[in-house]
């Protein structure tokens, strides 16, 4: 089983909704641990005037980098991402952020996600479940990414969250 940190993004409708879907089908096929609080951000690298939701979630799973970046996508559609073309505003965006003590590269994805160490809507959420996880191209911890990030863009913990509901 690996462990694997997934950021999520809205910036479309019902911004927790959609978040709290993704949580929903997530886990439908992975095993979801921890996660964060919601943060409000900036949009970061493209033009917008629409604030995202982001939150960061652990789950364990014995799925590839490759099949579950596949599953991952999958899920977008089904919650409901109307465009797939990058940088632009979302519904819903589920990024692979790392598999712990693994590095993978592919014509698709990166595994850790690239632009992780700069990005500090993902890394005030990460650092928040999980300070001590080690970025295993840097060596570095999340909370020291989090601490030498130079993005400056607004971050801020909200008081809204979800709730995962096991049903057997």
């Amino acid at each position: 089983m690996y462990l694997v940190f997934l950021g999520l993004g809205s910036n479309l409708g019902n911004r927790l909704g959609y978040l709290s879907k993704a949580v929903k089908e997530i886990s439908k096929i992975t095993e979801v641990g921890q996660f964060s609080s919601i943060y409000e951000t900036a949009p970061v690298g493209m033009n917008s005037q629409h604030m995202f939701y982001n939150m960061v979630i652990e789950v364990k799973t014995s799925l590839s980098p490759r099949q579950l970046f596949g599953k991952l996508k999958e899920i977008e559609k089904t919650v409901g991402r109307s465009s797939m073309v990058h940088l632009e505003d979302r519904e819903i965006d589920i990024d692979i952020l790392l598999y712990e003590g693994m590095k993978y590269e592919d014509e698709k994805i990166s595994v850790p996600h690239p632009e992780l160490c700069n990005r500090r809507f993902v890394l005030e959420p990460f650092s928040e479940i999980a300070p001590e996880s080690i970025h295993p191209t840097s060596g570095k911890t999340i909370a020291l990414l989090l601490a030498q990030c130079k993005g400056c863009s607004f971050v801020r913990k909200t008081d809204l969250s979800i709730e995962l509901i096991h049903s057997n």
